[in-house]
């Protein structure tokens, strides 16, 4: 990606919203277009197990390994903005490209580790967002990474995740057309799927009434003028 146009400090958006566009680009467009949101047991649950993530209180530094968190993030090739819940500082094995450590010796490679509620998902959704953190640390730390991981909070587990060259691109093509979108204002009309009864915002994403283009008065009979 380095033949990418950088974007300027004003067209930054946040990167925790490519994990919501690939998840399903209305989403993505009613959160961070038309500003609506609404909270479920999963977004709460989501959110608490971020914050303890967030804590920079919670150190943990050894010879083998540093952990910092909240970790600011940019990337202007991608043209997006965030955090990280954490990045560990491995000591560098070989020749392996690394950076300094204020008070420590050696080179050290930075790895993200993304924290999420539930359990894997059936899409890549979780790994797009943690590649674009890894993009965003590359080109703030000139070094690069060629894995993270995400930490499932139901199964107490990490998986790693490679940070291939296909990965990179879908990350990429992602952040263009969230651009594109978010310069145009457009909200893309509803997809209706199994992937609806997962979204925290369906109530308010009306799937049944957007999907597809129809009178009021269709609606009406369809939706209030049910049988009783």
């Amino acid at each position: 990606m380095t033949d990418r146009l950088p974007y300027a400090e004003e067209d930054l958006l946040p990167l925790s919203g490519i994990q919501h566009f690939a998840f399903c680009e209305r989403q993505w467009a009613l959160i961070h277009i038309e500003q609506q949101w609404a909270e479920s047991v999963r977004t709460v649950e989501g959110r608490h197990l971020h914050d303890r993530a967030h804590n920079p209180l919670l150190v943990d530094a050894t010879d083998s390994r540093v952990v910092t968190r909240a970790v600011p993030l940019v990337s202007y090739t991608l043209g997006l903005s965030g955090q990280a819940d954490v990045v560990e500082f491995l000591p560098v094995q070989g020749d392996t490209p690394g950076i300094s450590l204020s008070g420590r010796t050696g080179l050290w490679q930075p790895r993200p580790v993304e924290y999420k509620r539930g359990r894997p998902k059936p899409d890549n959704r979780d790994a797009v967002q943690l590649c674009a953190q890894a993009v965003c640390l590359e080109e703030m730390l000139g070094v690069p990474i060629h894995s993270g991981d995400l930490y499932y909070g139901q199964t107490r587990h990490r998986e790693r995740i490679a940070l291939d060259a296909d990965l990179r691109r879908q990350v990429a093509e992602l952040a263009d057309r969230m651009h594109a979108l978010f310069t145009a204002g457009r909200t893309p009309r509803a997809t209706k799927g199994k992937h609806c009864s997962l979204c925290s915002i369906v109530d308010l994403c009306l799937p049944n009434l957007t999907a597809r283009p129809r009178s009021v008065r269709k609606y009406v009979e369809d939706e209030v003028h049910q049988p009783t």
